[in-house]
């Protein structure tokens, strides 16, 4: 109707193509007609049964019931939803587009044989694993890839035994489901260890992680739908969930008796956040401490609080400066966020601190230590903040370090440490790229066998290490550099 071809959506009923919901509402239009008829007209047996109009994007083949107002992921029994899925994708990759791809494909053979062939002098296959985008995914995406390369945490999920969810005639099919649906035997360290398990294995270029997925809706409400999400907040919720599942255990057997018997992850940790330690908390898990001193009588009080990551803020003054290359005023680093992090601060009147001495709430000084480091430090940088109206993006470049990131400066005891036990190697950064946290697309740049790569949803390209410290990170993983042999205290 209005000629756009921006995010056509085609009718499931009667093939026929308009713009979707996020374009003019062309295919919300045709829902409408196609259900005026009935209401003229006195309704048959048949007619009064509900009538479900779905959708399907063109562009990222999710599909929408305009009566439900939402997204279904569920299939007919004769599975026609996928053939229109698979036929939607023959037709892309038909001769309307098979010159472009050509010609792509080419100019990404010719330079990843390019960097291949100095690989140790000798040419070595490209065996990393894209992961499809289900529909504005890019978000999960880019931190299953991050994981993925953070090799302790990665390896456990891959040595742990299958757990069979589904019996009899279900067993091993993978299936499209309804949130609806009463089906409550799902795991996410299952579909999470299947997810880890098909990347880097180099038997495909993409995997499609449709049940993590599926599982993700079913046991976490915020990230249901295919509308953009933060990298960041579903991080959280991943590891947080994990941790909860890996404590529960499966058909009786706790997974964290498996924790127990690996001496090299909960030797030294104590780190527990909700219950026992899991994996989770002995990589990612770290202690700060949090001092309060009352200004008018000098009380301190001392509080302990675990972590699994660090939020810092980009420090007001470096807010302006948006590339590397920029001129004007010094370059911020991740060094000034992390001094912003832990510096003493004065608490504003909206955070007056509840004085056990003054029996009254007074004006006080707040500073972080780091008490214990984890073995992976995962530090957020905080892009995105509230304005009156809207959440808005700080665009500004921070400088960060590929290696020999120092933490002694931070930590309560730095006496207490050894000499290598406080130097981080980065190993994955995930990039947004647009304006708003709503919007806008997240790739991740990762670590592997001393190679970098791009993951970009199902593109997985070379890079170098110029590119990765160009990059405007979102989400740093630092992995802890192992001490040289000899070199600990006797």
């Amino acid at each position: 109707v209005c000629r756009s071809n921006k995010s056509p959506w085609v009718c499931l009923t009667c093939s026929s193509v308009h713009c979707g919901r996020y374009v003019n509402g062309h295919a919300k239009k045709h829902y409408e007609d196609a259900q005026n008829p009935m209401t003229n007209h006195k309704k048959t047996e048949k007619q009064e049964k509900v009538q479900h109009t779905v959708c399907m994007d063109c562009s990222s083949y999710s599909t929408y019931c305009y009566r439900c107002d939402d997204f279904v992921v569920n299939d007919t029994k004769l599975g026609l939803v996928q053939k229109v899925r698979e036929h939607l994708q023959n037709l892309e990759n038909s001769a309307f587009t098979s010159d472009r791809h050509r010609k792509r494909k080419l100019l990404e053979n010719s330079s990843l044989n390019s960097k291949l062939l100095k690989v140790n002098g000798s040419t070595t296959a490209l065996c990393a694993t894209g992961l499809r985008n289900l529909g504005n995914t890019c978000f999960m995406n880019a931190i299953l890839q991050s994981l993925s390369n953070i090799q302790q945490f990665c390896c456990y999920f891959k040595e742990l035994p299958a757990v069979e969810l589904r019996n009899g005639k279900t067993a091993g099919r993978r299936t499209y489901h309804t949130r609806s649906q009463g089906d409550n035997n799902v795991s996410l360290v299952e579909e999470f260890r299947k997810t880890l398990c098909a990347l880097w294995q180099g038997s495909q270029t993409a995997f499609s992680p449709e049940s993590l997925f599926y599982v993700v809706w079913k046991i976490m409400p915020n990230f249901r739908g295919y509308q953009q999400q933060d990298a960041h907040e579903f991080m959280r919720y991943l590891l947080d969930h994990l941790h909860l599942e890996l404590q529960g255990g499966f058909n009786g057997v706790s997974r964290s008796v498996i924790l127990q018997e690996n001496s090299n992850l909960s030797g030294s940790n104590k780190c527990c956040i909700n219950g026992a330690s899991t994996v989770v908390t002995a990589i990612f898990g770290g202690i700060l401490q949090n001092e309060v001193n009352c200004l008018i009588c000098g009380t301190e009080s001392r509080k302990f609080d675990p972590f699994l990551d660090l939020s810092l803020d980009i420090p007001s003054q470096f807010r302006n400066k948006r590339t590397k290359n920029q001129e004007g005023g010094p370059m911020c680093t991740l060094r000034d966020c992390l001094r912003s992090f832990t510096d003493l601060e004065e608490l504003d009147e909206t955070e007056l601190y509840m004085c056990h001495k003054c029996k009254k709430k007074q004006k006080s000084t707040k500073k972080f230590w780091i008490q214990k480091l984890p073995k992976v430090l995962c530090l957020h940088l905080k892009r995105f903040h509230w304005t009156a109206y809207l959440r808005n993006k700080v665009d500004t470049y921070v400088e960060f370090p590929l290696r020999g990131l120092d933490m002694k400066c931070y930590l309560l005891e730095p006496e207490n440490s050894g000499p290598e036990s406080c130097l981080y190697d980065l190993v994955a950064v995930v990039v947004h790229h647009g304006s708003g946290v709503g919007s806008g697309h997240y790739t991740a740049y990762a670590a592997h066998e001393g190679r970098w790569f791009h993951f970009n949803d199902s593109t997985v390209t070379l890079t170098d290490e110029e590119t990765v410290g160009k990059a405007k990170a979102y989400i740093l993983f630092y992995v802890e550099r192992q001490a040289k042999p000899g070199a600990e205290k006797l």
